[in-house]
């Protein structure tokens, strides 16, 4: 039974004995407070049925009881999400290695030359590993010069792309390069847009990044290279249904698309959540914990919780960044669209409630459920009025256009190659290189991206901690006397 409960009900048994005990011993001398005496029990039996009433007391085991079943739930909702990623990790594998045999033993008979489609392809794979790494360096290196040579770096890959694209020349080469040019000019005026924001943002990045844990450049790698050699696994499958090329085998590519992006992400998501609880016990407390401790944890613990916001960060992110998009663009113009896209936009906030990357950090140091950790950080940074602070953010940014650049490099080198030896294919490998590079760049960021939650997250639960640079301070008083 609840606490409340009982100090209540002891509480109305004190009042029963007064009233059983107390009264019966008044002298007749002291009959005039005898109404003084009633009034005062009955005033205090008021206050505890108004106190019981309040408390809601007669519910406690109710609400006790759901809250134990969504905690329940949420448990059930882990373990199926675990099961399913592993499950369908194991189902493509399957698939893979079938439509790679198949691939090799039709090649001839529908026309596919391998020796044309998987080399630049292969080679591309090759490369997003060499750009992570190399990107890697560079910003554990010096992440403020990271951060303004990916703002005006990525435009003018993306747009070097573009160009790519309309050479090749085929429907949807032109579509998809008509759409990087008009990117790429977007991605320039952002830039131009949020320069004012790089000082706060360059210090934000130096102040997380400064002393990474131990051993954070060991298993950053060992994630690159997973992410490569599986990439290059399922690439063996993608071509062995392009050799065929039927209907059946454009949803296998799908599928094995749908395959990279998700396991890409749950290698991402784990780097964040092992690494975010270390930088944060470090920001918060001053302890230091080892990150093979962490990652044994996260493996054994959250991978639920991982793999839930493998999926929900990415769709959520996207829609929030399409309502804040289309709410610069459509402004006040119209009435009825400027109406939808408040509603919109209102969705958007709505589901960043659920689901938002600063949640990962309470999953590693809580063990909470992905969207419990989400609601209470989200909660937690708005109590503190950090909300616009983090909305203007620019380390999501920032990762977002290293993998844009990788991206951009992979497809520069296998789409130019395809283009020179066979032009037909040149266009489908230099998507599925561009995925590629992009996953992998963004895998090798999930560090300096956990570092900075981290950072933030330790903030927010106590802002007078006196380990923690007063850098967002200094920001949130700037930006409460002069906006953005």
């Amino acid at each position: 039974m609840n606490n409340d409960a009982v100090t209540v009900i002891n509480v109305q048994n004190i009042h029963i004995q007064v009233q059983e005990e107390k009264l019966p011993y008044i002298i007749p001398n002291q009959v005039p407070f005898l109404s003084q005496i009633k009034l005062l029990i009955l005033f205090s039996s008021s206050i505890l049925l108004l106190r019981q009433k309040v408390l809601k007391i007669p519910k406690v085991e109710e609400s006790s009881i759901q809250l134990e079943t969504a905690m329940v739930a949420g448990l059930i909702v882990q373990r199926l999400f675990r099961v399913l990623f592993f499950l369908h990790i194991v189902l493509i594998a399957i698939l893979v290695i079938c439509l790679t045999i198949r691939g090799l033993l039709s090649a001839h008979s529908h026309h596919f030359h391998p020796r044309k489609w998987y080399p630049p392809l292969l080679t591309a794979t090759g490369c997003a590993g060499i750009v992570a790494f190399t990107w890697q360096w560079f910003t554990l290196c010096n992440p403020s010069r990271a951060l303004r040579t990916a703002f005006w770096l990525s435009p003018l890959l993306t747009c070097a792309v573009g160009v790519l694209f309309v050479l090749i020349g085929s429907a949807a080469g032109l579509t998809i390069g008509a759409i990087a040019i008009v990117l790429a000019l977007i991605l320039s005026l952002y830039a131009c847009w949020v320069n004012p924001r790089f000082d706060y943002a360059t210090k934000v990045l130096s102040i997380a990044a400064a002393s990474p844990p131990a051993k954070t450049t060991t298993v950053v790698n060992l994630s690159i290279i997973t992410g490569t050699v599986y990439s290059c696994f399922l690439v063996s499958g993608i071509g062995g249904a392009t050799a065929v090329g039927t209907v059946m085998d454009t949803l296998f590519i799908l599928a094995i698309l749908a395959n990279l992006a998700w396991s890409a992400q749950v290698i991402r998501n784990t780097l964040q959540v092992t690494i975010a609880r270390v930088k944060y016990l470090h920001f918060a407390y001053g302890v230091d914990m080892e990150l093979r401790i962490a990652l044994r944890d996260t493996f054994k613990y959250s991978m639920g919780s991982v793999c839930i916001s493998s999926v929900l960060v990415p769709i959520i992110t996207a829609v929030h960044g399409s309502a804040r998009a289309i709410s610069l663009i459509v402004g006040g113009t119209d009435e009825f669209l400027f109406s939808c896209a408040n509603c919109y936009a209102a969705v958007a906030a709505t589901l960043v409630n659920y689901g938002n990357r600063w949640g990962l950090v309470q999953v590693g140091v809580y063990n909470k459920g992905f969207v419990q950790a989400s609601m209470d950080t989200w909660e937690m940074l708005k109590r503190v009025g950090l909300e616009p602070i983090i909305d203007r953010d620019l380390t999501g940014s920032f990762c977002f256009l290293s993998g844009m650049a990788g991206g951009a490099i992979c497809t520069l080198v296998g789409g130019a190659w395809t283009f020179a030896v066979h032009k037909s294919y040149a266009t489908e490998v230099s998507i599925y290189a561009f995925l590629i590079g992009y996953f992998m760049c963004r895998i090798e960021m999930a560090w300096l991206q956990s570092c900075v939650s981290a950072y933030y997250i330790a903030y927010t639960e106590n802002p007078q901690n006196s380990r923690l640079d007063p850098a967002i301070l200094f920001r949130l008083e700037e930006f409460q006397r002069y906006g953005d």
